[in-house]
């Protein structure tokens, strides 16, 4: 039987006929805990990581500040290395506790361990826990520092809307949303689903939104790009 594992949804489209399979959710409560230990961090896969990143700020220990703003579960934090300008998660990540699909549980350590932007050699379908190396800090320099990072975000990105982060990578050496503004994209809509005036890399999902709108409207955005600038952008978004 096919098999989905579900974080929080945060950058996933599902299409509107659903999947078929087994769709499973780290959702029980041993599943979300966080375990502190000076500054070595274990956070379970169901974790909710902006939870995660305050509980940090509270303990005095400094190194997810690059995620905050990032909403998602930690496991699905690091199977992409989720970040940003900022920083990202896999630059704290020491070893991984993982899952395969006969539920033999084993554990990945670091150098084995490889982060990159958007992207990790964890192979495994499940990511139990991830123990994460910090480093003390004072609680008020950290807090400052990720609400300057939330300020940031709020004045760039469609915060208040519903969508699914940024759409597609930023290929070597550009930016994605730049390409499709330049493409002269922003605003541009399929049916409840339109490219953000505030960031083009992101597509706000409006009443009446079916999935369809957005896959459509991806495309559309891709052959633009292509055709303008010659550049093949490649999702960030995962798609079910």
């Amino acid at each position: 039987m096919p098999m989905y594992v579900l974080g929080f949804g945060s950058n996933l489209l599902v299409s509107d006929e659903g999947v078929r399979g087994a769709v499973i959710k780290l959702g029980g409560a041993e599943l979300a805990n966080t375990e502190f230990e000076g500054e070595w961090v274990t956070a379970y896969g169901g974790a909710d990581i902006s939870k995660l990143v305050l509980a940090c700020v509270r303990k005095g220990l400094s190194g997810l500040e690059g995620v905050a703003g990032i909403p998602g579960s930690v496991g699905g934090a690091v199977r992409m290395n989720a970040g940003g300008v900022f920083g990202d998660i896999g630059a704290v990540v020491e070893s991984v506790t993982v899952m395969d699909n006969e539920g033999t549980v084993y554990e990945r350590e670091k150098p084995e361990l490889q982060f990159d932007y958007l992207w990790t050699n964890i192979t495994a379908k499940f990511i139990v826990a991830a123990r994460m190396k910090l480093s003390a800090g004072e609680p008020d320099a950290i807090l400052k520092q990720i609400k300057e990072i939330w300020i940031y975000k709020k004045n760039t990105q469609p915060l208040n809307t519903k969508n699914a982060g940024c759409v597609f990578k930023n290929p070597r050496g550009l930016s994605a949303g730049a390409l499709i503004d330049r493409a002269g994209l922003k605003g541009t809509q399929v049916g409840g689903a339109q490219v953000s005036e505030k960031h083009a890399n992101f597509i706000v999902a409006h009443d009446g939104c079916k999935s369809a709108d957005v896959l459509k409207l991806i495309n559309t955005v891709r052959q633009a790009v292509k055709e303008q600038f010659d550049v093949e952008l490649e999702l960030e978004l995962e798609i079910w």
